[in-house]
C-alpha cells in the first residue's frame, strides 16, 4: 500500500476536549497536505473546519452522542442535523450501549435509523464501543446498524477501556460482509497497527497519529 492509498483511508482525528481553534486549523492543514479522507472533530468545530477545507477533497466528519452514547435519540438527531447543516459530510454516532446490553434491540435500531434519517446525504458510522461488549453483543450491534441503514460500523470512541484490535475488526467484517464499511479507531498509532487493521478488514482508520503513520509508509 502506498502512502497516498493509506492516507485516503484515514480520518485524521482531534477529539480531546482541550483542543483549540488553532489545533483544528493545524489538523486541517495536515489533512490537505497528506490527503487524508476526513478530519474527525467535535461538533463545535465543524464550521471552522468546513471553511478551512473549502476547495479541497478533504471531508469534515464529526461525532454525536460522544463519547458515551447515553444522550437521548432526540439530542443525537438534533446534533446530527445541525452538523450536517454546517457542512459535515460524515457522522460518527455512539449507539446507546446500555440499551444494547439490556437487550432493547428495537430501541437501538430505531435510534440508528433516526440518526441516519437526520444525516440526509451524509454518511453514518455507528460506534459500537467494542471493548464494552461481548462477542455476541458485537455481532448484534453490527447487525442492528446494518438493518437500520448505517454505512459503517466503528470499533471505538478511543475514550473507553481500550480501542481497536484486530480480532474485533475481523469479527465486524465477517458480520457485515461487504454491505458496510468497518472503521478501526482508538489506539491506532503506528503504521504496523494500521496495516494490521486493514488486513483484518478495516476500510477506514481513525487516528490522531495519522502524520506519523503515513510518514512511515513507502511513498
Amino acid at each position: 500500500m502506498t502512502r497516498s492509498e493509506l492516507a485516503a483511508m484515514i480520518d485524521h482525528s482531534a477529539l480531546r476536549p482541550e483542543f483549540t481553534d488553532r489545533d483544528i486549523l493545524t489538523l486541517c492543514d495536515e489533512a490537505r497536505q497528506y490527503g487524508f479522507f476526513t478530519v474527525c472533530i467535535n461538533p463545535r468545530f465543524v464550521p471552522l473546519a468546513v471553511t478551512a477545507l473549502r476547495g479541497s477533497a478533504v471531508r469534515v466528519c464529526t461525532v454525536v452522542g460522544f463519547p458515551l452514547g447515553a444522550t437521548t435519540s432526540w439530542a443525537k438527531c438534533q446534533e446530527t442535523a445541525e452538523a450536517v447543516a454546517a457542512g459535515a459530510r460524515e457522522i460518527d454516532m455512539v449507539l446507546p450501549i446500555g440499551a444494547l446490553k439490556s437487550g432493547q434491540f428495537d430501541v437501538v435500531r430505531a435510534e440508528i435509523a433516526a440518526v441516519k434519517a437526520a444525516c440526509g446525504s451524509a454518511l453514518l458510522k455507528v460506534i459500537i464501543e467494542a471493548c464494552l461488549l461481548t462477542d455476541d453483543e458485537k455481532v448484534t450491534a453490527c447487525r442492528l446498524a446494518r438493518d437500520a441503514g448505517a454505512d459503517f460500523v466503528k470499533t471505538s470512541t478511543g475514550f473507553s477501556k481500550s480501542g481497536a484490535n484486530v480480532a474485533d475488526v475481523a469479527l465486524m467484517r465477517r458480520t457485515v460482509g461487504d454491505a458496510l464499511g468497518v472503521k478501526a479507531a482508538g489506539g491506532v498509532s503506528t503504521l504496523e497497527t494500521a496495516l494490521a487493521m486493514v488486513a483484518a478488514g478495516a476500510s477506514r482508520i481513525g487516528a490522531s497519529s495519522s502524520v506519523r503513520i503515513v510518514s512511515a509508509c513507502a511513498a
